[in-house]
């Protein structure tokens, strides 16, 4: 099985994440989402495809979500997803796509329903 992996390598979560698909046997492509963020365009299918908002992949705990004031609900959905783009430091970690569908994957175990 094919994985791809949107990854912060000093995360504990995501390396756990990391971990449990390779100790899976799949297939990973491991991107640096921090060096190498995706798209607008590309962010919002893996939302779309995860069944989430991006206000529910927003790193939230990040300082600079309260500090771009993202929190609480009175911006748009749309404005979340561009500061993400413009700060991917924002976007919450690990995101993880298969063939079977995309999980924010927090706790790590939620990755093995698309595995």
């Amino acid at each position: 099985m094919k994985a791809t992996i949107y990854h912060n390598p000093r995360c504990g979560t995501s390396r756990k994440t990391l971990e449990i698909l390779e100790q899976e046997g799949a297939e990973v492509s491991v991107v640096d989402y921090l060096q190498h963020p995706p798209s607008k365009q590309e962010l919002k299918r893996l939302y779309d495809r995860a069944g989430l908002q991006p206000s529910q992949g927003l790193r939230a705990k990040e300082t600079l979500a309260s500090e771009l004031d993202l929190i609480g609900g009175h911006v748009s959905e749309n404005a979340i997803l561009d500061a993400m783009i413009a700060n991917p430091i924002l976007i919450e970690r690990p995101l993880v796509e298969t063939e079977k569908g995309v999980r924010l994957c927090r706790p790590q175990d939620v990755v093995r329903e698309i595995l």
